[in-house]
């Protein structure tokens, strides 16, 4: 193992459904982003880069354990009671680390759940990220719409009254009665639901489960991004005198979608485009502190997002109306949910100073393979059952070589799942309907098969399954094997 003192620091900074659109450096001009864009000037910014998924929950389950998330049934998008999917004793990318010597801490966003099965939100919470290799977490349980709407610092809830027990539950047959709902109460509403989101009201948001209790724990929306931004710089400030790794899963541009007073109505795109703003300036105090700390040099950074960007998530927060010409997904189609590229080709960038030439990739990378390639990077050996189907992309990553991975699988939903192999895409036929009807989004659904050769259709407009039916027919069998496969990381 190298010497502690010749670790980097590693921050990977993970936004929540931003698109491959979004961000300046990959085309947006109606959204100001001068942060993420500097990071990018300042380092490799990849054209080809993917999270493992369409959808949240896998995404973040493969990027901490190195496998693909069909290879556990619970990694689907999670309700806020449930309990962890990462099994204590499970192999995970910061424990990996902190056996290299790093201080592991998670801020922001963790939707991996919580406790086995019997969570109690008024005690130590059983099972946490504390369990599974992060020394310091302070977190919410899900997403910033679904209760309890609370933080949890490592294994409690924060400023929880013990004379104020919070109660959950996401059976409507089970809500609680005489507490308003986003259903029964619209006109306690301060932004309305397009669908779902009518269960508890808190700050005048309906949410998804309902929950009562835990009122002077309840978070604050408009102040959220400074508090996940504070806690991210006080793990840093803490941790600045040994190796550390932070993982700060930011919570823009996830519904619902409430910017603080500061970036309300900064862009013409409504809120959606004023919490994107308010994600990069965030990025911008995490590098604010590097600089401020002399970390700058000796940190490794990497900023994406957790699949595809979407409009009506759930919210009447005019997303759809103002998006006036502003393309989300980029020249991709789909996006969050999709088959399609759009629902997992991400920004992606990756800055370390001295070390990683500025410049652009098309190497096909993943955010699979963080724990293969950290793992070499800190001179760990992988046990044969660890991160399966990570690999070790360091040359790719650091911009030594323009090869990256010979073949992927991405995840649409339900883990339905694509190939891609080359510059070329395919998807089996899948049951279900094209589009998601209360997203607007295409899923990539078909009874056929679908392929397409993304050098010179990006977009995806031309199935040629047909014209090569017989690569069509060697990628089905490919897909095949792979997820037949306990594992892809060759040992």
């Amino acid at each position: 193992m190298p010497a502690e003192t010749t670790l980097p620091n590693i921050v990977i900074l993970y936004a929540d459904d931003l698109g491959y659109g979004d961000v300046g450096c990959y085309g947006a001009t109606e959204i100001a982003t001068p942060n993420v864009d500097h990071l990018a000037a300042e380092g490799l910014k990849f054209t080809d880069g993917y999270a493992s998924a369409a959808t949240c929950t896998p995404s973040r389950y493969s990027l901490l354990t190195g496998s693909y998330p069909w290879r556990n049934p619970a990694a689907a998008i999670l309700p806020g009671d449930a309990p962890m999917i990462i099994e204590p004793g499970t192999h995970t990318l910061p424990g990996m680390l902190r056996e290299a010597g790093y201080r592991t801490g998670v801020v922001g966003k963790w939707h991996l759940g919580l406790g086995a099965g019997d969570l109690d939100w008024n005690r130590d919470i059983s099972r946490t990220p504390n369990h599974v290799g992060f020394d310091y977490a302070f977190i919410m349980a899900a997403t910033n719409d679904r209760v309890p709407c609370v933080y949890i610092e490592n294994q409690h809830v924060t400023n929880l009254d013990p004379a104020d027990p919070i109660e959950v539950t996401y059976d409507p047959a089970q809500a609680f009665p005489g507490v308003p709902t986003g259903r029964l109460n619209p006109e306690l509403l301060r932004m309305k639901a397009s669908h779902g989101h009518d269960g508890a009201i808190v700050n005048g948001v309906g949410r998804i489960g309902f929950m009562r209790g835990g009122n002077a724990a309840l978070w604050n929306d408009d102040t959220m991004a400074e508090v996940f931004a504070e806690k991210a710089i006080r793990f840093i400030e803490m941790s600045k005198d040994r190796p550390f790794f932070l993982y700060y899963a930011l919570h823009q541009p996830h519904v619902p979608r409430l910017p603080g007073p500061r970036f309300k109505g900064v862009t013409r795109l409504g809120a959606r485009g004023d919490v994107i703003t308010e994600m990069d300036w965030c990025v911008g105090q995490v590098l604010d502190a590097l600089d401020r700390l002399g970390l700058r040099e000796n940190t490794l950074v990497v900023f994406s997002s957790d699949n595809g960007p979407v409009l009506d998530d759930g919210y009447l927060d005019r997303a759809e109306e103002l998006v006036d010409g502003h393309r989300p997904a980029g020249p991709l189609r789909g996006g969050k949910y999709s088959l399609f590229d759009g629902g997992a080709r991400v920004p992606f960038i990756l800055r370390w100073p001295g070390k990683v030439q500025p410049g652009e990739s098309a190497a096909l990378v993943s955010h699979l393979d963080f724990y293969a390639s950290f793992a070499a990077l800190t001179g760990q050996v992988l046990a044969s059952e660890e991160a399966p189907d990570s690999l070790d992309l360091c040359a790719a990553l650091f911009g030594k070589s323009t090869q990256g991975r010979r073949e992927l699988v991405a995840e649409g939903m339900w883990q339905k799942t694509v190939l891609r192999q080359g510059s070329w895409a395919y998807i089996p036929p899948h049951a279900g309907p094209a589009v998601n009807a209360n997203t607007n989004t295409e899923l990539g659904n078909a009874p056929h098969p679908q392929l397409y050769d993304l050098s010179l259709d990006l977009g995806q407009i031309t199935n040629v399954a047909e014209k090569h039916s017989i690569l069509a027919r060697q990628m089905a069998s490919r897909l095949v094997e792979i997820r037949e496969r306990e594992r892809t990381r060759p040992i």
